[in-house]
């Protein structure tokens, strides 16, 4: 298991900086972060050019970005599109979008596998045909619209949460918004749960386990349940990244300034120190993500730590 973590540790070192490098050649390479700091107003050539030569930004690209990455090593990602330094953005949005983050993802865990493997042990029955039309219900309609109408409804006119939550919002105000976020990814994990419970119940150890005389919940949890949910957390650990930076909309529904936000105001403003800042944090967290799932896979199926 040690020899397994460690190679996957290791493998995770050049995509990372592969990785943070096609971010920082798109965002610089693509844009003038000199001319964004002038707004529609251009700065004059000498002008120009002394920012460049201060910035380091008339040096060939990949010098820029070794240069870049030694400054993240010592903890500096440059500054923001308000004058505070990255860092400050990321003391409050990285906390904020994490517990956002959480509650979505345990709505998802909870609901969606427990939704799943109701279907799935129900195939064909009216329960598995209403649930499948919901989640597709579900899948179709966008973010923004559940979102508006889940805050005009439970905020405007029940009064049960408030519209828009707080600067620092606690863990009831992100009940809402969170339900919100995990919705769709809630709809594909139990349709993915549904299907691979529905498969592996037909499944040759299923049968013998039930031969041999085991209860039926035992055999659903330990042996069907456990085969079944290698899909569902490769799914799970890939939208822990996605559910961290793509919560853009709902963050802007419900006023919440995370790093949906923090992002959104980095491009609209034209701040590269702000975006690829964000977005290399993002890339960690990502990474991380995925070695999680790849120890999970270890611990669910021990074939694949030998593989």
């Amino acid at each position: 298991m040690t020899r397994y973590l460690v190679r996957r540790l290791v493998q995770t070192v050049p995509v990372f900086f592969g990785a943070t490098f096609l971010i920082f050649v798109m965002v610089y390479a693509l844009g003038d972060p000199v001319a964004a700091l002038f707004g529609d107003r251009g700065p004059d050539p000498a002008t120009a050019a002394a920012l460049r030569a201060e910035f380091h930004l008339d040096e060939p690209l990949w010098r820029q970005y070794v240069r870049y990455m030694g400054r993240i090593l010592t903890g500096d990602f440059g500054t923001a599109f308000n004058g505070e330094p990255v860092t400050e953005l990321m003391s409050r949005a990285f906390p904020i979008s994490f517990r956002l983050m959480v509650i979505a993802l345990v709505l998802e865990m909870v609901i969606g596998i427990a939704l799943g493997v109701v279907t799935g042990l129900r195939r064909g029955r009216p329960l598995d045909t209403s649930v499948l039309m919901l989640t597709l219900g579900v899948i179709a309609v966008p973010t923004f619209v559940l979102g508006t109408t889940a805050q005009y409804l439970f905020g405007v006119r029940l009064g049960w949460v408030s519209p828009a939550v707080s600067p620092d919002p606690t863990v009831t105000e992100l009940l809402l918004p969170g339900l919100i976020l995990s919705l769709v990814s809630l709809a594909y994990v139990t349709r993915l749960t549904r299907t691979s419970v529905a498969e592996n119940a037909r499944a040759d150890y299923v049968r013998t386990a039930i031969a041999k005389g085991l209860p039926r919940r035992r055999v659903t949890v330990r042996h069907l349940l456990r085969n079944s949910l290698i899909p569902v957390v490769t799914y799970l650990g890939a939208d822990i990244g996605t559910l961290m930076a793509g919560a853009i909309v709902t963050e802007r529904i419900f006023n919440i300034q995370g790093v949906g936000y923090q992002l959104y105001q980095g491009i609209l403003r034209q701040n590269s120190a702000t975006v690829v800042g964000f977005v290399v944090v993002l890339v960690l967290v990502f990474l991380l993500a995925n070695l999680l799932v790849d120890v999970l896979y270890a611990v669910l199926d021990p074939r694949i730590r030998y593989a």
